[in-house]
């Protein structure tokens, strides 16, 4: 589903977009209260089963759009009930939950199950009742095979059997997507969280088709903060390329900022290679010295699933910060004043900003998408913009900028390990995906990856994958990659900035 644009994708960008115009022309906010006659307008619903079912929906994405809390269902309340509050809040950090289901938003689509479907020709062989490993299988009077789901242990290789493709394996989209096994049932069958096991990567909210996952958004008190003519300084994590059209250049995204009201715009890939040098360091000094393995830090959800998961390997994720951290640092050394604003593709930096460690570093963080909507809410128009030369990104090496691809961190860090000892052997390994990343690091826990540095990624394919982003994983990963092979230096070991790592490690 990811990479198609949909209806999901157009009522979750129409949100944001009617929040940022709200936030940005002020007065009465109860006006918010007719934004969902204004997505959803008319008498019929083009996708839910009635019109009021279709704006309640968009009433609740609003709310979440504003940092705001869903409303319980069987409380009547305007979509503007709080929103004075938030407006006013200067310093308004997420409240938990950050990711929310919607309920009454929810297909209670049924569990992960095989079924054998009417296109079984009840043929003789039946390869299906033969390789199920638990009898399972049982033929009717026709022949027809069928499916005992009490014996089901839903391992497929029924369906892989079949010579008609008359076995089909489903599963909830919210819960394939999440490699926490986070997401459960409640008492109506409708998909539920875990708070325990979730760890905010967001590829449930994108992967659902009824736009009935959500989380919570800052572009209200961001704008609200620019108002008041605070200093809000913008850090643009290197996945940026592409996301707002393939001409988009650094110069021209710092033009659109500037008339959103951001006072400036820098780079996070300069953090990046300055995260880079530091893990560099790290997998020196630590591996196999003191512990078997490193694992990557810049990724927030695979670090908080490592630990949740693996508590033993807590101390071998590494402890570097991470770019969004270094980066706001270096920028607040220089503006104290300044209000830092991350904006990347990842749900999960909003997680890692909500930390009380984090909070004096990163104010704000948006997505890809949230900030669509202020340049949808400004009517700006790239193709008209124009860009001054001296405002491209030139201070980051390739290294940095490789960071937003799967495999661009470790890639960097060898580099950088092999600058630093060039006899010095470093094996890797990869997690695509939560999913991935326990298989990597259950093959840790056996003693199969001593000596190695782990690179995690929450999202397939890396941060071009976020839950935030808006361009096609494979379009962004090849603009990525023509960027990151642009800059001028390649090794983060060139980075002009790598005397300031100690200034933002202080």
């Amino acid at each position: 589903m990811r990479g198609i644009h949909s209806a999901v994708d157009d009522i979750r960008r129409n949100v944001f977009t009617e929040v940022a115009r709200l936030a940005y022309e002020g007065g009465d906010y109860s006006r918010i209260d007719l934004i969902p006659y204004k997505i959803v307008p008319g008498e019929e619903s083009q996708y839910r089963s009635n019109v009021f079912l279709a704006r309640a929906i968009v009433q609740e994405r609003l709310r979440l759009a504003c940092g705001l809390p869903l409303q319980p269902v069987n409380v009547r309340a305007p979509a503007s009930a709080g929103i004075e509050e938030a407006a006013a809040a200067n310093d308004k950090f997420f409240e938990e939950p950050l990711v929310n289901v919607i309920t009454f938003a929810c297909n209670a689509c049924p569990p992960k199950q095989v079924r054998v479907t009417d296109s079984c020709q009840g043929c003789m062989s039946h390869p299906c009742q033969v390789v199920c490993p638990k009898d399972a299988i049982y033929l009717d009077a026709q022949k027809h095979s069928h499916i005992d789901q009490s014996k089901c242990i839903k391992c497929g290789k029924c369906v892989n059997q079949c010579p008609y493709h008359a076995i089909t394996k489903i599963e909830r989209p919210c819960a394939a997507a999440c490699g926490m096994d986070a997401i459960e049932s409640d008492e109506k069958g409708r998909a539920k969280i875990n708070y325990d096991k979730c760890v905010s990567c967001g590829m449930c909210l994108v992967n659902c088709p009824f736009a009935a996952i959500a989380d919570k958004s800052q572009i209200f008190q961001i704008i609200h903060a620019m108002k008041r003519h605070d200093e809000v300084i913008a850090c643009v994590a290197p996945a940026f390329v592409s996301q707002f059209g393939k001409d988009v250049s650094p110069a021209k995204l710092k033009a659109a900022m500037r008339l959103c009201g951001f006072a400036d715009v820098v780079e996070v890939a300069i953090g990046a290679d300055l995260c880079t040098i530091e893990e560099a360091e790290d997998f020196l000094e630590n591996v196999p010295k003191n512990q078997p393995f490193m694992g990557t830090s810049c990724c927030p959800a695979w670090s908080v699933m490592a630990k949740k998961l693996f508590p033993e390997f807590k101390d071998y994720i590494s402890m570097a910060l991470t770019p969004m951290v270094i980066t706001a640092r270096l920028v607040k050394k220089r503006h104290p004043d300044a209000r830092i604003c991350f904006i990347g593709p990842c749900a999960a930096k909003k997680l890692e900003a909500n930390r009380k460690a984090i909070r004096s570093d990163v104010d704000y963080v948006l997505t890809f998408e949230e900030l669509q909507g202020m340049f949808d809410a400004k009517n700006i128009d790239f193709s008209q913009l124009p860009e001054d030369p001296a405002d491209d990104f030139t201070v980051a090496t390739g290294a940095g900028r490789g960071f937003a691809v799967g495999g661009g961190v470790a890639a960097a860090v060898v580099e950088a390990v092999k600058h630093i000892d060039p006899d010095r052997e470093v094996l890797i390994d990869y997690g695509d995906g939560l999913r991935e990343c326990r298989k990597m690091l259950m093959l840790a826990k056996a003693g199969k990856r001593d000596g190695y540095l782990l690179e995690g990624m929450a999202c397939p394919g890396g941060c071009v994958a976020g839950a935030g982003t808006i361009t096609p994983v494979k379009d962004a990963s090849v603009a990525v990659q023509q960027y990151r092979d642009a800059a001028s230096a390649q090794s983060a070991m060139d980075s002009p900035l790598k005397e300031r790592l100690k200034e933002a490690q202080e």
